[in-house]
């Protein structure tokens, strides 16, 4: 997972490569760039949590970056005009939602684990 969040966040920032540099989607590809490398920097310190409630949290913090990331494919996707890329695209958001599943169900499992001690 740790290998796959920081893919995500290298491909979501070469896709961004690929989008005209433009007031209009610039705004929303810095925001993809954020939050994409969000996705793969706080799993990264989910890793190393001090307690299970501190690797809930930063869980969560995965949750909603990887969320936020799909956000903005998606609008990215609607506004595109490149059809080559549209494909890359419609990849990038279908590993957003995988990514998004993997964490709910982990931090599920995570609470899990914590209320049954």
């Amino acid at each position: 997972m740790k290998t796959r969040t920081k893919k995500f966040t290298i491909d979501c920032a070469i896709l961004c490569s690929k989008l005209p540099n433009s007031r209009e989607y610039n705004a929303y590809v810095n925001q993809l760039i954020r939050c994409s490398s969000s996705v793969g920097a706080n799993y990264r310190a989910s890793q190393r949590a001090k307690s299970s409630a501190d690797f809930i949290n930063k869980l969560k913090i995965v949750e909603e970056e990887a969320d936020e990331s799909n956000f903005f494919l998606e609008i990215l996707l609607e506004i595109n005009k490149n059809q080559e890329i549209k494909d890359e695209m419609n990849m990038l958001l279908k590993e957003g939602n995988e990514i998004l599943a993997i964490v709910v169900a982990s931090i599920k499992t995570a609470r899990n684990n914590q209320n049954s001690k």
